[in-house]
């Protein structure tokens, strides 16, 4: 903990529920990587190092002291950031309103893409998350521990007007330039492939994030406290502690305020950006005979029988035998509580006409449902990530508005937020376009 500072004591914000590619540069790793030549030249094989530095200290080097870091918010970008905080040698708290991974970290998707985010402002992030979710697995034992895989995606439009599928078609069929998979009996056309086992993959974001955290307080002594953040305490522009609701308090010599959707609830942070929810549906169904379900993803141009626009799902069969169907996603008021998130009854019934449209292995009887369910995806009005210190205030730290790209970009903010906090700066991917200094002087959308 750092020294007492000369100002005035602040406090700031209100009750808040705390959950919830370019290529990378070779002349300047991150202590989190380490470049290894590969035979394709698209792709970078990440693999974390120890919290030790890269150079083992000599004699005359003076050890650093134990920076003590409180993460309010338990969802994979919470959680990601704790784990790279305390591997690189933080006193590390997590603080989390209800249960690690139980909004959306707990209910996406879990799809994974290296490149699909090339041309734009994430790409670096991406590629370098992406890479890193390798090396975790390998590291963490993914496969068998979260579900882990590599996967081939594909895209497809099918239209609910036509034809039912034909139960249990045992070949693959051609439509468009790929082959379609043999489970996937309905009436589809247009398949092109979007993504290979070099370029797409999975992980079931629940295990994914309560393995991390496990490891995380197992092997690095990282302490989660359940509890509801209600403010957090300045003085003399520098942060102080976070006051939970039931009076507990956090000293700390920094603080990463990683509330997802919550953010928008939390005054320190809506005052400077908009956070908002976008809700987002989903239904998870096992089929009776899931080895007959085949690791290819599903990107579906779907035409209702109604007419209309097409809707727009996505299907992600798991190793768990399960089978995800996602969509219907909509701006909506995020509640003060995420135990208090339910599904909307029309946008569930659409997805399950989207499954048993599919295939007649995802029907009806055919099929159990395991889960309904939404969750709100935390949203920036100019659809980046909010990364970074918050200006004029020393030893806060914001990690929120990934979209639907949280799992995939969890790693790499988390690595990224160690390196800031712990280093000055992050060299696994340069933040600046994430800053929360970008809003200064906007005038904020409401």
């Amino acid at each position: 903990m750092s020294g007492p500072h000369v100002g005035p004591k602040k406090e700031f914000g209100r009750e808040v529920s705390a959950e919830m590619a370019g290529t990378l540069s070779v002349s300047s790793f991150s202590p989190f990587l380490r470049y290894i030549p590969n035979s394709r030249p698209s792709t970078v094989t990440l693999i974390r190092s120890s919290s030790s530095p890269v150079t083992p200290p000599t004699s005359m080097d003076t050890p650093r002291e134990t920076k003590k870091v409180v993460v309010c918010g338990g969802g994979v970008i919470g959680v990601c950031s704790a784990y790279f905080l305390a591997k690189k040698g933080a006193a590390v708290t997590l603080v989390e309103k209800s249960a690690v991974a139980c909004a959306a970290s707990g209910k996406a998707g879990g799809f994974l893409a290296l490149d699909w985010c090339d041309g734009g402002p994430v790409s670096t992030l991406a590629r370098a998350s992406f890479n890193l979710h390798r090396s975790l697995s390998q590291e963490l034992d993914g496969p068998k521990q979260y579900g882990y895989r590599a996967l081939t995606t594909l895209s497809l439009t099918i239209s609910e007007s036509q034809n039912p599928p034909t139960p249990f078609t045992s070949t693959s069929k051609s439509t468009g330039d790929s082959v379609v998979p043999s489970w996937v009996d309905g009436p589809v056309r247009n398949t092109r492939t979007i993504g290979n086992t070099e370029t797409t993959a999975q992980v079931h974001p629940q295990l994914f994030t309560r393995t991390l955290i496990s490891n995380a307080i197992e092997k690095y002594g990282v302490e989660v406290l359940i509890g509801k953040l209600e403010r957090i305490t300045l003085e003399g522009g520098r942060f102080e502690s976070a006051v939970l609701e039931d009076g507990r308090v956090i000293n700390a010599d920094a603080v990463v305020l990683a509330l997802g959707p919550w953010s928008g609830k939390f005054e320190q942070l809506s005052s400077l950006f908009r956070v908002y929810g976008l809700k987002a549906h989903s239904i998870i169904l096992e089929p009776k005979e899931p080895e007959a379900i085949t690791p290819h993803a599903l990107f579906l141009g779907y035409y209702p029988a109604q007419g209309g626009k097409p809707l727009d799902p996505e299907v992600y069969p798991r190793p768990t035998g399960e089978v995800y169907l996602c969509g219907m996603s909509a701006v909506a008021e995020v509640p003060e509580d995420p135990e208090e998130i339910t599904a909307n009854p029309e946008s569930i019934s659409v997805l399950k006409r989207v499954a048993k449209t599919v295939s007649s292995r995802l029907g009806e009887g055919e099929a159990e449902l395991k889960a309904e369910q939404a969750c709100f995806l935390p949203c920036t009005d100019d659809d980046l990530p909010v990364i970074g210190k918050l200006p004029s205030v020393s030893g806060c730290y914001v990690a929120t508005g990934h979209s639907c790209w949280g799992i995939l970009n969890g790693p790499a903010t988390g690595a990224a937020m160690a390196e800031l906090i712990l280093d000055g700066e992050s060299a696994i991917v340069d933040l600046s376009r994430f800053s929360p200094a970008r809003f200064v002087g906007r005038r904020r959308n409401r």
